[in-house]
């Protein structure tokens, strides 16, 4: 089994980062050759010693890359399947998001804004926008650049935050697979 993170697990287009994008893919051609090469070496000297009956390899954001490789009998697909905010800035990849999280609007402070209990979890990594939780249905929705997802509350923006009421349902995406693992009450 053979997950190659730096391929499967980094966006190679991430929004408004055309040279950092670039970057990104250039290292990843790079390094699947490497890969392809170095995983036929390996399944070879293993299938020279004993019957060899599977070779796995990829995940979510390489798919396409991995199954071209004459080494590889299946591929790892990963939990980017459903889709989470993170694998919305893959070129090779693209889905529907399947799992979703709902929370209860609990304030409506004015036009334009309702203020919704808790914030489900961040993503781990570096603290930046794409690491957080994105609403989702009713559409028209957004996180206040000030607030962001809050442990307690999550202020919301947008049209669409005028026609809802108080205990209705918002809808939001994950940021990163595993998100909701740790058992928070947001995950239903």
């Amino acid at each position: 089994m053979a997950y190659e993170a730096q391929i499967a697990g980094v966006g190679d287009n991430p929004a408004g980062r055309p040279y950092y994008a670039r970057a990104v893919r250039y290292m990843q051609r790079k390094s699947g050759a490497e890969l392809a090469q170095r995983r036929g070496a390996i399944a070879a000297a293993v299938r020279a010693v004993t019957p060899l009956d599977f070779v796995n390899g990829g995940g979510t954001g390489s798919i396409e890359k991995t199954t071209a490789e004459d080494a590889v009998t299946e591929i790892g697909a990963g939990s980017g399947l459903y889709q989470p905010v993170l694998f919305d800035s893959y070129l090779g990849f693209s889905g529907r998001p399947a799992a979703l999280f709902a929370l209860p609007v609990v304030r409506r402070p004015g036009p334009g804004v309702v203020t919704v209990l808790g914030g489900g979890y961040l993503a781990s990594g570096p603290a930046q926008a794409s690491r957080l939780p994105r609403p989702y249905l009713p559409a028209g929705l957004r996180l206040d650049a000030q607030e962001g997802a809050g442990e307690v509350q999550t202020p919301l923006l947008g049209q669409a935050a005028d026609e809802l009421a108080i205990g209705d349902r918002v809808w939001f995406r994950h940021a990163k697979p595993g998100s909701c693992a740790s058992g928070s009450p947001s995950c239903t």
